[in-house]
């Protein structure tokens, strides 16, 4: 294709930009459910257009991704490279959501009786997005709810183990403090690089650390500090084979990776998908594997959770705000139109290139493996000298680049994180370097 082709391309993915949208939407409070759906229906067809024209293409170049890119809000100007905290929403899902919040405003009584059932719809779409049956789908608030519920309901008992990584989240690790001191259950850290060599050195620290009071891993799939993506397939085999469940924490994974449970052979996975997937915030995932149902007790109880037998009994919370869980849906039928191993390609190929580009600035200390296997679309780094605010204060000031700080001295884990999703383009990431490296000659 050539660049007059390509300029064609992303100049008709331009015309309906953001402020048209915007305004387009907000127009009047008087917008129909059929205009949401043409909305929504006008991104799909571009994004099939898109698919189309690089059809024989696994791994298209910065053409297709910034014509992808006009299909997220973001303010004019804005980079941002912080979703690993909280991610944007496409305009389907925007749409989706206001459309279903209007419904309460406009038609109270298909809150209770019409969105019950695409809920349901929801769960199904989920189930297949993750490779599971809907009966082991809990729709929650976030990753830690989700957390909590393994915690609070698996039956453990004094002295009873739970093996944490030195990695965790505190939404990983207060759950098992609470019953810690409540129960008397015995929490014990296993340490991880930063990062480590391989594959093998985590599970083989966390197999040595196994004794017979042993119950539970509990272990961050997704590293929020190091950008780490830990080798869940290897641990849970591992542990099965010595009678222990394994719980997966991954606030990231979901929108960032293409993910099947069936081949991680998890027991319990706790997800967000306000951070990768594009969904809105207030709604989360957790993952009940069928065979270890029986051992994990509702937390939350009303009406159903001593009927229900599947994960529907984790889940009897009264009324929702369901408008997010239906854009939550939108959220998946968004990714699916793209493709979810296209876009794991994508943002390991940026994180990839950032990876590669900042080890090479004098002084810097990568804590984010290169591995594509124990990394994803998270990487983390400190330069001996800078310190990582500044770092995060300049590139917003300068370029208008969201990033964040992460970790902490003591640990030596403190440092700054980036995000590289598929709207990111690498002159963003080569602007960021631009700022880094800039700062790293001004120190000397």
């Amino acid at each position: 294709m050539n660049k007059k082709n390509q300029s064609e391309i992303v100049k008709h993915y331009k015309e309906f930009s953001r402020r048209d949208f915007v305004k387009y939407l907000l127009a009047g409070s008087a917008l129909s459910a059929s205009t949401l759906s043409k909305l929504n229906a006008s991104v799909y067809q571009s994004i099939t257009s898109l698919n189309q024209k690089y059809i024989e293409d696994e791994s298209p170049d910065g053409v297709y991704w910034e014509a992808l890119g006009k299909h997220f809000l973001f303010q004019d100007g804005l980079i941002m490279m912080n979703n690993g905290t909280v991610g944007p929403m496409p305009k389907p899902v925007f749409n989706t959501l206001i459309r279903h919040f209007k419904i309460q405003v406009t038609n109270p009584f298909d809150v209770y009786n019409f969105i019950p059932r695409k809920k349901e719809e929801v769960r199904t779409k989920l189930a297949r997005f993750v490779n599971v049956s809907p009966d082991e789908i809990v729709i929650t608030r976030n990753t830690t709810e989700g957390m909590n519920f393994v915690a609070n309901g698996l039956d453990l008992k004094e002295g009873d183990e739970v093996l944490l990584s030195t990695m965790e989240h505190p939404g990983g690790i207060h759950p098992w403090k609470l019953k810690e001191k409540r129960y008397g259950i015995k929490i014990k850290e296993v340490p991880i690089g930063l990062p480590p060599k391989n594959t093998d050195e985590i599970v083989s620290a966390f197999q040595k650390a196994i004794t017979p009071r042993t119950k539970v891993i509990s272990i961050s799939h997704t590293v929020y500090i190091s950008g780490l993506i830990a080798p869940l397939k290897e641990l849970s085999k591992m542990a099965h084979e010595k009678g222990v469940l394994v719980l997966a924490d991954s606030a990231h994974g979901i929108g960032m990776l293409n993910l099947d449970m069936k081949e991680l052979g998890i027991d319990f996975f706790a997800t967000s998908p306000y951070k990768w997937l594009g969904a809105p915030t207030g709604v989360g995932l957790l993952y009940v594997r069928k065979e270890a149902q029986d051992k994990l007790w509702p937390t939350i109880a009303s009406g159903g959770w001593d009927s229900y037998e599947n994960a529907r009994k984790y889940e009897t919370l009264g009324q929702r705000a369901d408008a997010i869980i239906i854009a939550l849906g939108e959220a998946v039928s968004f990714q699916n139109s793209i493709g979810r191993e296209r876009i794991e390609r994508r943002i390991k190929t940026l994180a990839g290139y950032l990876k590669r580009e900042v080890k090479k600035i004098p002084g810097v200390k990568l804590h984010t493996s290169q591995d594509p296997y124990l990394s994803g679309g998270l990487t983390a780094f400190s330069i001996e000298g800078v310190e990582p605010k500044k770092i995060v204060n300049y590139v917003r000031e300068k370029y208008n680049i969201v990033v964040r700080t992460i970790g902490n001295k003591q640990a030596g884990t403190y440092g700054v994180r980036v995000s590289t999703h598929i709207y990111v383009s690498l002159k963003n990431i080569d602007m960021f370097l631009e700022g880094v490296r800039h700062l790293v000659r001004r120190k000397s």
